[in-house]
Formats: C-alpha cells, sequence, structure tokens
C-alpha cells in the first residue's frame, strides 16, 4: 500500500518524526530556518498533507498550493499564523496543540517574573565582568514577591496554570479576562477585576491571552502609565499583545520598574532601543522549550494529522466542518 505524501516545514522532535515516518513518505526541511514563501509554496504542492510550525505563514497562496490536502498539523496552539477562513473554504482541515504546552509555559512565566524582579540577568553580567567586589548593603535590590499582588490577563490554561502557582507565594491573585472564569477562581482563589483596577493594583502583571483583533496592543502607553511605578509586566503569549515601542518608552522612563518578554511583535526583530536596557529580559520564544513539551506537541500534530489522512476527524481540528463535509456526517 502506498504511504501518504508528507512534509515537515522544519526539524521537530525525532519521536514525532517516527510515528509519521510509519506510515507516510516525509521531506523534511533540513535547515534550521523558516522557508521563503516560494519555499513554502514549491513544498506544499502535491502533498497529502503538512506538519506546520507557527513560523509558517499559511494563507490563501499556500492552501492554492496545497490543492487536494487534507490537513495542515500546526505544532503550536496559537494559530495566528493560519488564515482559517482561507483554508476551510479549500477544504483543508487545520489543527493545533492545545494543553499540552499549558505547565511549560507557566513555569516560564514565573522564571521571567523572578528574573526581572531579582535582577537575576543584571547580576549575572555584573560578576562575570568582574565588577562584584564583595557583598554591600544597596546591591543589586530588587522586589519583594511573596505576599504581593499578581495580576493575570486571561484566564484559560495557561493564566490559570501560572496563577496557581502563586499559592507558594502567598499572593493575592486578580484577574481579567472578556468574562469571569469560576474554574480559574477555583483553582487559584482570584477574584476578578476590570482591566483598570488589575493594573492599578498589581505589583506583578502576566499576560495570557490569544492574538487576535482585540488583544492587539492590549498593553499601550495608556495601560502602562495606569500602573505602578514598581510594577513589572511579563508577556510569554503573543508579541503583539503589547505595543512594543510605548513598552520601551516606559522602561526607558522608569514609568514601569521592569518587563519580562519572551514573545515580541515583530519577531525576531527587537523594537529600538529594547536590548539596550537592563530593566527588561528577553528571550527567544522559548516558553515551550523543554524536550517533554516540544515532543509531545510534536507528537500531538502527528496524530493529528494521521488521523485525518486516516479518515477520522482529528482531535484538535479547528474546523471540523471541512470533515464533516468531507465526509458527509
Amino acid at each position: 500500500m502506498a504511504k501518504w505524501n508528507v512534509y515537515v516545514t522544519r526539524l521537530v522532535p525525532q519521536p514525532a518524526l517516527d510515528l509519521l515516518a510509519e506510515h507516510c513518505d516525509l521531506e523534511i526541511n533540513p535547515e534550521d530556518r523558516v522557508l521563503t514563501k516560494a519555499e513554502l509554496l514549491d513544498k506544499v504542492r502535491g502533498r497529502d498533507a503538512v506538519l506546520c510550525l507557527l513560523t509558517d505563514t499559511l494563507d490563501d497562496e499556500v492552501f492554492t498550493a496545497a490543492k487536494g490536502a487534507t490537513i495542515f498539523a500546526n505544532v503550536a496552539v496559537g494559530f495566528n499564523n493560519v488564515d482559517l477562513k482561507a483554508a476551510t473554504r479549500h477544504g483543508i482541515m487545520i489543527s493545533n496543540t492545545p494543553g499540552v504546552l499549558t505547565e511549560a509555559t507557566a513555569d516560564m512565566a514565573w522564571a521571567l517574573l523572578f528574573a526581572v524582579a531579582r535582577r537575576v540577568v543584571e547580576g549575572d553580567k555584573f560578576t562575570r565582568a568582574g565588577k562584584y567586589k564583595g557583598w554591600g548593603p544597596l546591591l543589586m535590590l530588587g522586589q519583594e514577591i511573596t505576599g504581593k499582588t499578581l495580576g493575570v490577563i486571561g484566564g484559560g490554561r495557561i493564566g490559570t496554570a501560572f496563577a496557581r502557582k502563586a499559592k507558594g507565594f502567598d499572593m493575592r491573585v486578580l484577574y481579567h479576562d472578556v468574562q469571569p472564569n469560576k474554574a480559574f477562581e477555583e483553582a487559584t482563589g482570584g477574584t476578578f477585576v476590570d482591566k483598570e483596577t488589575l493594573l492599578k493594583e498589581a505589583d506583578f502583571i502576566s499576560l495570557h491571552v490569544p492574538l487576535m483583533p482585540s488583544t492587539t496592543h492590549l498593553i499601550s502607553t495608556p495601560e502602562l502609565q495606569l500602573m505602578k511605578k514598581s510594577a513589572i509586566l511579563i508577556n510569554t503569549s503573543r508579541g503583539p499583545v503589547i505595543d512594543e515601542q510605548a513598552l520601551v518608552q516606559a522602561l526607558q522612563e522608569k514609568e514601569i520598574w521592569g518587563a519580562g518578554l519572551d514573545v515580541f511583535e515583530n519577531e525576531p526583530h527587537l523594537a529600538p532601543g529594547l536590548a539596550d536596557l537592563d530593566n527588561v529580559v528577553l528571550c527567544p520564544h522559548i516558553a515551550s522549550a523543554t524536550w517533554e513539551t516540544r515532543t509531545n506537541m510534536a507528537l500531538m500534530a502527528a496524530r493529528n494529522l494521521l488521523a485525518a489522512l486516516q479518515g477520522e476527524l482529528p482531535p484538535q481540528c479547528l474546523n471540523p466542518e471541512v470533515y464533516y463535509n468531507r465526509s458527509g456526517k
């Protein structure tokens, strides 16, 4: 029996490739870089399915080139890189990988919070540069964490996991979302408040929202001006949720105390001036970057892909109407 023809847009952990190889003829982008648009269009032609990543821009032109493909399985929980309506028009299923990266991303948000609050990166640079001459009572003073007020914007899976961990630090938890979330409150003891109240009262603010028109520049100059001078802002969601140039200005002018960013508005590029600041910790979009999580993400995407090829509804299908149209169910 002939195997399905599948393209993988970038190397993913080997267990997922091994699973696919049992059932498919694979071609894998051998280079650790994002394909150009021309390369992507060329590589998706004639495929039965594509395993793709959040760095691939999947629009109408791509789905036109991939005519006949059954599914694009996205190795990411977010899918702002996908024109879902275009995929549906072309009869192509799209899947994502929710849930599996929840704890790793929540852990990373805490890592950034601690790094900024206790000036870990500054201290490391200071010590390596030979500037440390001995303990001093005013050396590298940072922000206390235990007993402070934590503000969480976005009360979904990751926001809940992040806030739940605050119990260990005896923190007061405030959260804001489009509506109250009883599950969040039961898991964290958090209190639902409006965004303005959260911004004014929280010592630490962590963003856990999807990227959509309503969340683009959710944090800009007006919001930054509402925050405490001692506030720390953390973002592990999507870069454009923050107006990055406004954040640079706020950090330069000490409008807020610091920030920790794992994502950026125009990745991989940084807003001018951001990299020059000592009061921000910058990471290269690695919130889900543990061996366990990235392997499980790739395996979930591979299983979605195989389910679609086998005529089943992928468990994490984002446009199931395509499946029902195809199957006549």
